[in-house]
């Protein structure tokens, strides 16, 4: 959307319900020929209540506003899109630039314009802390709106092609924001939508605001070579035109020359100068069926041989937004690199419009209907993406790394294509497959064969995804995650993980700092509490709990509040009994809300402190652990923790052995460790010692006495000359 009109320099009069622009007097004539009358007239009372509520406004350019809509009404109507699209694309900037409301367009133009018009205003009344945030909440409001009306989104990239078109006259610096804005966002959802013509033409008009100087030059270029490589593209046109019919096919041939993004990009990312990119030119063979497309490849790779890998079947394998076509790169005359596609009519109405081809073109339904299907499911996967990503940013970044171009396709082991992102992993399969499939996660096998959970997927590739009942979501997996939806829903999962975890543990907490006072929570009254949450604009325990729990509030303090307000309730005298704290009871696998310190790595039968750290919940530190020392002065900071008996679970715990250099030392040493029933789970090695090697190994023990049978079993190995624990400040001990 265009930032606010400016005042107009002098008084405007807007076309009256007599006179009509010659702009918008093109469109009439072009409506006319694909809508009834009283439709056309319809868009033409929509167009008068939009001149007249935008008199007096002026475009940056000097135009008068209302030739804004127009533009964009006639890029519509290029897609034949219906009268309601028509009336939003003339109506889309007057709730946000002018007094008229929602209720007014729907009591004028229908309810389902009011709501399209609706969808492409901006949020301009509510404050946002930043510019990211506004326009991330904006453009969730436009999905959004989309989800429910794929015309939302036609007409505010009918919006966005006629800024592009006139950005000009903005400032430099707010037309590259522009320019990035429309390559991070609008280009792709073109993309994704199949709007091949309209996604090409956004690139193109982006990277000559983004980079000028780089499109003047390549520019240049282009020309240049145009004259140089005429003789080829003309001998491989004229080769192609009369081989086709040899073989029995009628075919068009098209020869076009690669949009200069297209180029530039390709020079960037494989680090080519102009000189070196060869295939500047690209040639398209349309064909009556799919029997010719293939009878059509035969005959190419008769005429000139292709380059190993170069060829791609999108027809047997369609890309997600609908696309269709076979692509095989050929080695044409002079040795120059010919890139061809293949395809029948309907498939290039559909390359050429995507969605929009529902409205241009109704003859071809099967296709159309499963183009449908694809974006409806795409869709749905952004209402997904919008139920489990809590901040509108947080949306914005899950969109756009679903937008990023490039595919691989892999199958299930039924035989179900999936189309993934490239660098997709077993995990985001998983969750594309379903999201509890994701959750429940634990193993893959690719191929048959078991692979790490982060293996990157090769097109052709047959996942198999290994499911646990007990199994939850590994954040280290966002680390290698590349779907939006994986993404999305793992964050969603530790998050409400997080919040039940420390809930739990802040009720324990604040439980803990109450009996000092002589009370427990299930002797705090209902009215004690109303008056505690009251008091701090709190709207619930739950949320008192989870900041103790998160670290966000000290349970000695709020502990302190509580009982002041049971006593107010109550009229308790003053001087209570005090009771023992007691201390918190610690299991180890509590999971994010309490976490093992790794300074220290504290295993059962250690004596062990508890410290409460802002964000992160609580952390159980060895009682000597260097980190919590400066603690000790604040008393609100510390917890006093025991380990709960009987867990049956095992814990990371790094020794340090030192060893005489001598072959075989290694492998003596991790034998002594697995004949005392232990695991290495890592090992690293530490040889500038001369004739000693350290080793850092790092165990998986059960407790305190199984660590201590674990080193006795190693210092009997004769080469053994110390062993010890590592401490918190590195050293052993």
């Amino acid at each position: 959307m265009e930032a606010a009109p400016v005042p107009a320099p002098e008084p405007f009069r807007p076309p009256g319900s007599s006179v009509l622009s010659l702009d918008f007097e093109r469109l009439r004539s072009k409506l006319l020929t694909y809508l009834k009358p009283e439709d056309v007239g319809r868009v033409e009372a929509a167009y008068h209540f939009s001149a007249s509520a935008h008199e007096g406004q002026f475009r940056i350019s000097g135009e008068p506003y209302i030739s804004h809509p127009v533009a964009v009404a006639a890029v519509v109507a290029d897609w034949n899109l219906d009268s309601q699209a028509l009336i939003a694309a003339l109506l889309h900037d007057v709730m946000e630039d002018t007094h008229i409301s929602k209720q007014e367009i729907a009591e004028r133009f229908g309810k389902t314009a009011a709501e399209l018009v609706d969808g492409l205003s901006k949020l301009d009344k509510i404050e946002f802390r930043s510019q990211e945030e506004a326009q991330a909440e904006n453009f969730r409001k436009m999905l959004l709106a989309m989800a429910s009306d794929l015309r939302v989104i036609l007409v505010k990239l009918a919006d966005r092609l006629h800024n592009m078109r006139t950005l000009d006259c903005v400032r430099p610096a707010k037309r590259r924001r522009i320019a990035n804005e429309t390559l991070e966002i609008y280009a792709p959802i073109a993309n994704r939508l199949g709007l091949n013509n309209l996604y090409r033409e956004l690139q193109e008009l982006s990277f000559e605001h983004k980079y000028p100087l780089r499109f003047r030059v390549l520019s240049r270029a282009i020309k240049a070579a145009r004259g140089n490589r005429r003789e080829v593209v003309g001998k491989v046109l004229a080769s192609i035109e009369e081989r086709m019919p040899q073989w029995g096919i009628s075919a068009e041939v098209q020869g076009r020359e690669k949009h200069l993004y297209s180029i530039y990009r390709k020079m960037v990312e494989k680090h080519l100068s102009f000189s070196q990119v060869l295939d500047i030119y690209g040639f398209r063979v349309i064909v009556p069926d799919i029997a010719g497309c293939y009878l059509a490849l035969g005959a190419l790779h008769a005429m000139f041989k292709p380059v190993p890998g170069k060829f791609k079947d999108y027809i047997a394998i369609p890309k997600a937004n609908g696309y269709q076509s076979l692509h095989t790169t050929l080695i044409g005359p002079f040795g120059t690199p010919v890139e061809v596609q293949i395809r029948t009519r309907e498939m290039h109405h559909i390359a050429e419009a995507g969605v929009a081809s529902h409205w241009l073109y109704k003859e071809d339904e099967k296709t159309l209907t499963e183009l449908q299907q694809k974006t409806h499911s795409w869709l749905q996967s952004l209402l997904e993406l919008q139920n489990t990503s809590g901040e509108a940013t947080e949306f914005l970044e899950h969109v756009k790394i679903d937008l990023f171009p490039g595919e691989v396709y892999v199958f299930s082991p039924k035989g179900t294509i999936f189309s993934l992102l490239k660098g997709a992993t077993p995990v985001d399969f998983a969750y594309a497959v379903h999201t509890d499939i994701g959750n429940r996660c634990v193993a893959c096998r690719i191929n048959g064969d078991l692979m790490p959970l982060r293996t990157e997927l090769r097109n052709g590739d047959q996942v198999e995804i290994i499911t646990a009942a007990h199994a939850n979501p590994n954040p280290a997996w966002l680390s290698y995650v590349r779907t939006g939806k994986a993404r999305a829903q793992i964050r969603h999962f530790i998050k409400n993980a997080q919040q039940e975890e420390s809930v739990a543990l802040g009720e324990r907490l604040l439980n803990q700092a109450l009996r000092p006072h002589g009370l427990t929570l299930g002797q705090i009254s209902t009215f004690a509490w109303d008056r505690f949450l009251r008091d701090r604009g709190v709207r619930s325990k739950k949320e008192i709990f989870s900041d103790i729990g998160l670290g966000k509030r000290l349970p000695v303090i709020v502990a302190r509040r509580v009982a002041q307000a049971q006593d107010q309730e109550s009229g308790r005298p003053d001087v209570i009994k005090p009771k023992p704290a007691g201390a918190i009871l610690i299991r180890g696998s509590e999971g994010i809300a309490v976490q093992l310190a790794r300074c220290c790595q504290p295993i059962p039968g250690d004596p062990i402190i508890g410290t409460i750290r802002k964000g992160q919940g609580l952390e159980v530190h060895l009682h000597d652990c260097p980190t919590v020392a400066k603690l000790r002065g604040d008393r609100g900071r510390w917890v006093d923790v025991e380990w709960e008996a009987g867990e049956d679970r095992l814990f990371d715990v790094t020794i340090r052995v030192l060893t005489k250099n001598a072959r075989g030392v290694l492998a003596r040493v991790a034998s002594a460790i697995a004949e005392a029933d232990c695991n290495i789970q890592n090992l690293n090695m530490d040889n500038e010692q001369g004739a000693y090697t350290a080793l850092n190994l790092t165990l998986q023990v059960r407790d305190r006495m199984h660590l201590a049978h674990v080193m006795r079993a190693v210092r009997r190995v004769p080469e053994v000359v110390r062993i010890g624990r590592l401490r918190g400040d590195g050293r052993a001990g």
